[in-house]
């Protein structure tokens, strides 16, 4: 039950490749004329649409654009914010430990 049962490996054997013997190749002494060349067909560029904003949805435009200004700039202040307070808790910290310090090796 616990056995793991395999699958039974495949029989494909690949063919040998067919080699080419060089001293019997025959070579053609007609010479083969080089087939006309057809011009490349050129491409046609499609005909563009241009985007007309009305003022409606300029002042949308702009309107999304200034929120989008105003999270950023709220969140990146936050994280200023956060990384100044955090600073200086730990100058507090680092002189609080400095003073202790000082007073147990003075022995007070």
């Amino acid at each position: 039950m616990f056995k793991p049962k395999y699958p039974t490996p495949d029989t494909y054997t690949p063919a040998q490749p067919t080699v080419l013997d060089q001293s019997t190749a025959v070579v053609p002494t007609v010479p083969v004329a080089a087939p006309a060349t057809v011009p490349a067909p050129v491409p046609v560029a499609p005909a563009r649409t241009t985007v007309q904003l009305t003022p409606g949805s300029a002042l949308a435009l702009a309107a999304g654009g200034g929120a989008v200004v105003l999270v950023v700039g709220t969140v990146l202040v936050s994280m200023l914010l956060a990384v100044a307070i955090t600073g200086v808790s730990v100058a507090v910290v680092a002189v609080v430990l400095r003073l202790l310090i000082r007073d147990m090796h003075k022995g007070r």
